[in-house]
């Protein structure tokens, strides 16, 4: 395991650069130049006071003067000056991880902000609400609050903003590893500060400009690209020098720590003066931060730099001078930042590893775990506040839309009642203006519907008339028919027994030539002709009479069945059938009886009764 603390630095640096916030210190500002201000003055200095001890480390020197700028901006209603110090309390907050404080305070930014009637003032209060998102990784809304805040910016100029919102989303977008983004928001960025003059700012953008560099060249292999790199860390390290009171130890040191991963990474372990370089950085960022507040963990950065060279030259008992140096700085502070700390241990681990030492190597691997353990539960706590600020944010916007919803109904409904009240004065003029008219339209129309009453009933009775008698002309057509059907089925019928008499006089004749047979046979043939004829028309009138009796009887009845059902059907009795039929009324009876079992009826049902119903129901 290698013993080097820091093997990817430049890592390190973006994710410090992305949670670093800018320091405004154009001129000189202490103490003693604040009492001599009015007290309605003192606002705008205690805040940039705050944000010079917020970029040094000193938050409870921060939180104090904040606080004083806001109660003094609210005693005298300058709520530009209270946006602000509630925006610098907020940036505190999100810094030390409160963030439940921190969304606090960016809510009163907003209502300050809104309190105020200035582009400004909102501008402000949308950069509070960009860092707060910043601080919980919600990276959509923290793009939102800086586009709503460049927005405002776009009504009133303030360089000083804007290059803070442009540094806040090249930060963002160094997360994605965005080139084109990062190189267009670091160079927007540097524009602004150059207008604003603020040397702190300034020097930070070139530090973004040398990471823009650093991606460049790592897209293009480009030399100049690489050589870009330390130009920018030299230009800020050119303010440092010739600004070093405006200018935070805590961004100097930053740059410091750039320069020498800077020799580490692009030159040869062979080269010397590369060497030298990187040493004397990451020795002056050490020693920048020896005494500085909160400086642990760029000390911690700047001894493994170090220990990576004494690595180099073989030099194990400096490097584990240097690595027990960084552990003992990260263990003094008071909540330690654990992944340096896990980092130095590994570090340390590897090393007593590489010698040997495998009880201090185990030691330091415990370590590890425990910090490690440590590392998750603060990370479970912080996603939880994460969560909990996410919900409440949700929350709230949510009461917001629903309070815009309801004031937008509200004055919807104050113009419907308006309408309402304007239409209802018209409706009592019109009413005032055509009562005599419409009384007089109500009585006309009332003698138009009597009218139309009587009419209809006149009508109505008049339907009643005529659909019975047509009825009644009906019931009449229906009994000729039926006194037609049955004239006409009895003289079909007596064409029959003519053909019958007939056939009886041939057979008598028998060979006799004195009658013309022939043409008394001819004149019969004509007339059974005429009973087929007949039958059609019984058919006709009755259609489905011989064939319900043909069906009924399964195909077994004879033609003189069917006569005999005929006759039947006209009610004639059996001596009248018998005389047409010149045979015996016995005979008759035995063939109702045999037609009966060829239907299939009973001894109790009545063949007459049968008959009558067939046909009834063909009618």
């Amino acid at each position: 395991m290698k013993p080097t603390v820091f093997k990817n630095i430049p890592f390190y640096v973006g994710s410090f650069m992305c949670c670093l916030s800018l320091a405004r210190a154009q001129t000189p500002a202490d103490s003693s130049t604040l009492f001599r201000l009015s007290e309605k003055d003192r606002p705008a200095l205690l805040t940039k006071l705050a944000e010079k001890d917020r970029t040094g480390g000193n938050y409870a020197a921060a939180l104090v003067k904040a606080q004083q700028s806001a109660g003094l901006a609210l005693k005298h209603k300058n709520y530009l000056e209270a946006t602000k110090a509630y925006l610098m309390l907020a940036n505190v907050y999100a810094n030390t991880k409160q963030l439940a404080l921190a969304k606090k305070m960016t809510d009163t930014t907003l209502v300050m902000g809104q309190l105020a009637h200035q582009p400004l003032a909102m501008a402000y209060a949308c950069y509070a609400q960009a860092l707060l998102y910043n601080a919980i990784d919600n990276t959509e809304l923290v793009t939102k609050y800086c586009q709503q805040g460049l927005k405002a910016l776009e009504k009133t100029a303030d360089p000083y903003l804007s290059a803070k919102i442009y540094y806040q989303l090249y930060a963002l977008n160094t997360r994605w590893d965005n080139v084109a983004n990062v190189n267009r928001y670091a160079k927007a960025a540097t524009a602004n500060a150059l207008q604003a003059s603020d040397y702190n700012l300034l020097s930070n953008c070139y530090v973004a400009l040398s990471v823009a560099a650093d991606y460049n060249y790592t897209a293009t292999k480009n030399e100049v690209m690489r050589d870009s790199i330390i130009y920018y860390l030299n230009r800020a390290e050119q303010l440092y020098q010739q600004h070093g009171q405006d200018v935070a130890h805590k961004t100097y040191a930053i740059v410091c720590i750039n320069s020498a991963d800077y020799y580490v990474r692009f030159f040869p372990e062979t080269d010397k003066q590369a060497k030298n370089h990187a040493i004397r950085y990451a020795g002056m960022a050490e020693e920048v931060m020896r005494n500085a507040v909160n400086g642990e963990e760029i000390r911690a950065n700047s001894l493994g730099i170090l220990s990576e060279f004494a690595k180099r030259d073989k030099n194990m008992p400096m490097v584990e001078a240097y690595l027990q140096q960084a552990y003992s700085i990260m263990k003094s502070q008071e909540t330690p930042y654990y992944p340096t700390l896990i980092t130095v241990a590994t570090g340390l681990a590897g090393l007593y590893e590489q010698q040997g030492d495998f009880q201090k190597a185990l030691v330091f691997q415990q370590k590890i775990t425990e910090y490690n353990k440590k590392l998750f539960d603060q990370k479970q706590v912080l996603n939880a506040q994460k969560l909990e600020i996410q919900y409440e944010s949700e929350k709230k916007n949510n009461e917001v839309k629903l309070l815009k919803q309801s004031e937008k109904y509200a004055r919807q409904q104050q113009y419907l009642y308006i309408g309402i009240a304007i239409a209802s004065l018209l409706g009592l003029v019109f009413m005032f203006r055509s009562y005599h008219f419409r009384l007089r339209y109500s009585i006309q129309r009332e003698r138009e519907l009597d009218l139309e009453k009587q009419e209809a009933e006149l009508q109505a009775r008049l339907e009643k008339e005529e659909q019975s008698r047509l009825k009644a002309e009906q019931q009449l057509l229906e009994s000729q028919q039926q006194q037609l059907q049955k004239e006409m089925m009895a003289s079909k019928l007596q064409l029959a027994h003519k053909k019958e008499m007939l056939f009886q006089i041939k057979e008598r004749l028998g060979t006799n030539s004195t009658l013309n047979i022939n043409k008394i046979w001819n004149e019969e043939l004509l007339l059974d002709h005429d009973f087929e004829q007949a039958k059609f028309q019984i058919q006709e009138v009755h259609p489905d009479f011989f064939t319900l009796l043909i069906q009924q009887a399964q195909q077994k009845l004879t033609t003189l069945d069917l006569k005999l059902c005929a006759y039947l059907h006209l009610n004639m009795d059996t001596k009248k059938i018998a005389q047409i039929l010149h045979i015996e009324a016995k005979s008759v009876r035995m063939s109702r009886y045999r037609i009966k079992q060829k239907l299939g009826l009973s001894k109790e049902d009545d063949l007459n009764i049968f008959l009558q119903h067939i046909g009834t129901k063909q009618v």
